[in-house]
């Protein structure tokens, strides 16, 4: 199976960076993995709802461009079907069953996923209640993915 994750904005910590890299080296041996960036929308502190939304859709435009052909999309959203570490192994072992190759998942940027991704999006996906910063949400869903794995295959997380 081959995993692409789809985000705005590039990662700037190095912190977050390390830890990216760490959980990319532990998902080598599951699955293919590729991580797409896309330019995020420089928006003004106090830019209105308008722009904000204007911002959102020039992401989402580039996002799609750069969506797999024939990837199931999963899109990370705060209103989405709640998700547990199981619930999210669940899932890529139901599309595995189902002879589906390729999953995107989609982070967006600071502002959330614009209408035209969600509604693109065979599944919305939420990871709790809480908020993350989106470059901090891209180490968590990492996190999450290898954990899923861990699971399906019955392999102790903690070694």
């Amino acid at each position: 199976m081959t995993i692409t994750l789809l985000t705005v904005g590039k990662i700037k910590e190095q912190y977050l960076k390390e830890g990216i890299a760490e959980y990319c080296k532990r998902l080598q041996p599951y699955d293919k993995l590729q991580i797409i960036e896309v330019v995020d929308e420089a928006v003004a502190e106090n830019a209105s709802a308008a722009q904000i939304e204007q911002a959102k859709e020039k992401e989402g435009e580039r996002l799609l461009k750069r969506m797999p052909a024939n990837a199931v999309l999963l899109a990370l959203d705060l209103n989405g079907e709640q998700i547990s570490s199981p619930g999210l192994a669940n899932c890529i072992a139901q599309y595995q069953l189902t002879g589906k190759s390729h999953l995107a998942f989609v982070i967006g940027g600071s502002f959330g996923l614009a209408p035209m991704v969600l509604a693109k999006a065979d599944k919305k996906i939420a990871f709790g209640l809480c908020t993350y910063p989106h470059q901090l949400m891209r180490l968590i869903f990492l996190e999450q993915l290898y954990r899923a794995y861990k699971i399906n295959r019955k392999e102790s997380y903690h070694k």
